[in-house]
């Protein structure tokens, strides 16, 4: 099955950036996609084949996340078990009969840090939640994780150091993920190989390539032998970000 993920920095702008053409091509099993930055009933298009679920942010505008699937699902579920963080509509949880899958836009830690406190909170509370649903059932998690995990998934690690998505904190939260079972799919694929995910648009990061990786498909150490494929997608634009995309034997 062939998953695919992309932060499109807002939908409708991306649907004039040449989305239609990138999602018709790339045929995917599952597309998920992070801060879509609308309503679902703001939507002006329809796609054939694919079932849609939608988790738009309370706030217009802001945040919101989306999967289309050729496959429809045993149960879906917006935000944690609780309802919480659904108010910006963070988390999509489809079940399948082999495995999980999560659709997730984790919260920026934005500049000065005033959401790390936030920020540290929400993986603790996610984290809890997904080991919750590995222990059902194999877990594939994938979207905008918001963290350049090590030094070798940004280019300049060293003056970043204290800048949101590469904090200490943030950095040792993922490791906390990974070590309570999963697994970064691209890094495993590619432990030595230096490709990122996001540009910042100014000082023209993308043309000289200054970018971070903090999209990931991370999954249960489960999944390990039924990993195919992972790729990093840096030649599609339309998005400040490009898609990440995961091949596995499900």
């Amino acid at each position: 099955m062939k998953f695919v993920s992309w932060n499109v920095n807002g939908l409708r702008a991306c649907m004039k950036k040449g989305f239609m053409d990138f999602f018709n091509d790339v045929d995917a099993d599952f597309f998920c996609i992070q801060e879509t930055k609308m309503q679902q009933d703001q939507k002006s298009w329809e796609i054939d084949g694919y079932f849609e679920y939608w988790n738009d942010a309370d706030k217009k505008g802001y945040s919101g996340t989306l999967i289309y699937t050729k496959h429809k699902p045993l149960s879906v579920k917006f935000g944690l078990e609780d309802g919480k963080y659904n108010d910006e509509g963070r988390i999509i949880t489809l079940e399948y009969e082999d495995f999980f899958l999560v659709n997730t836009y984790v919260p920026n830690s934005k500049r000065q840090l005033e959401r790390l406190d936030y920020r540290q909170i929400y993986e603790d509370d996610v984290r809890k939640y997904y080991q919750k649903l590995a222990k059902e059932k194999p877990l594939i998690l994938t979207g905008d994780l918001n963290v350049a995990h090590q030094e070798i998934d940004l280019k300049n690690p060293q003056s970043n150091k204290r800048n949101a998505g590469f904090t200490d904190e943030e950095r040792t939260k993922f490791t906390a993920l990974l070590d309570a079972g999963f697994i970064d799919t691209w890094r495993f694929q590619h432990p030595e190989e230096i490709k990122y995910s996001w540009w910042s648009y100014m000082f023209n990061a993308r043309k000289n390539n200054a970018g971070w990786r903090i999209d990931y498909f991370v999954v249960s150490e489960s999944l390990k032998d039924r990993i195919v494929n992972t790729d990093i997608l840096n030649d599609i634009e339309g998005s400040d970000h490009c898609p990440v995309t995961l091949e596995l034997d499900v």
